[in-house]
């Protein structure tokens, strides 16, 4: 029987807090809707206050108080989520009130809230992108803001995701034996990250998927992407005079060098010279 109390008079309870509520709601006493926001707002249950601001938006146009209540509404699909609207909604804010001493803020959460939406990176990377862009626009424009030093952290950590991208998508490209389009990969990441952590591993993997794709090559292009095999190898060992890949790096220029032995491309270049 206690349980069955307790369950009734949470019912009757929520049941008041929610007619409480949709009296505000449809009351259409602006004064009223935005004090109950405020409250809904401070008690963090940004779903109805999000609803109740949404209701005055319009009412307060062009009075001060209207600032305040785009800037909370704004947060309020930041804190239930929405941040594909958050980020539009701050953005509006940077725009409608130049002078607010709250624009920086507002700027940096436009980016922010998009920063939210960049997804695993298996998956397509235009939002880290765009949050990359956003950060390092937000830094150029505010370079005494203290937010800066975050701005940068979170431009790294997303550099980062779009780096492991390109390698584990190479990575798939070598197992599924499309050689050139793992050459492609492992250089656009060179070329893109440079400073990479994994700058040894990425370049052996170069060289192993170039070494692959003479092997699975018509024999009329054989030749010449063995020498380009060697040539990338000479560079590896040059670069590196040590760690864990420099001796199998070696062991692909060995059998690029032997596979260039083969007669057979002489053979072939005279026969085709003469036609």
């Amino acid at each position: 029987m206690k349980s069955y109390s307790y369950i009734l008079v949470f019912f009757v309870i929520f049941t008041a807090c929610k007619s409480s509520y949709e009296k505000v709601r449809t009351s259409n006493d602006s004064t009223l809707i935005h004090k109950a926001a405020n409250e809904y707002y401070a008690k963090k249950d940004y779903v109805r206050a999000q609803a109740l601001f949404e209701n005055i938006l319009t009412a307060y146009r062009g009075q001060k108080e209207a600032e305040e209540i785009y800037f909370k509404y704004a947060y309020c699909h930041y804190y239930v989520r929405e941040f594909d609207m958050a980020s539009h909604l701050f953005k509006n804010f940077t725009n409608t009130f130049v002078n607010s001493p709250k624009k920086e803020e507002a700027e940096y959460m436009a980016v922010y809230s998009i920063y939210k939406t960049s997804p695993s990176y298996r998956l397509d990377q235009s939002g880290t992108e765009k949050a990359i862009e956003g950060f390092q626009t937000f830094a150029n424009n505010n370079p005494e803001s203290s937010r800066v030093a975050e701005c940068n952290k979170l431009i790294d950590e997303l550099r980062g995701k779009l780096e492991k991208k390109l390698f584990e998508q190479g990575k798939l490209y070598l197992d599924l034996r499309n050689y050139q389009s793992a050459v492609n990969s492992f250089e656009s990441l060179i070329s893109e990250f440079p400073e990479t952590k994994n700058h040894q591993e990425v370049r052996y993997l170069i060289i192993k998927s170039h070494y692959d794709l003479a092997n699975a090559s018509i024999f009329e292009k054989q030749e010449e992407r063995y020498k380009e095999t060697e040539a990338k190898a000479d560079a590896f060992i040059q670069k590196y005079k040590s760690g864990k890949k420099v001796q199998e790096v070696r062991t692909i220029k060995q059998n690029a060098i032997q596979k260039l032995k083969n007669p057979e491309y002489d053979r072939y270049k005279n026969t085709s010279s003469r036609n």
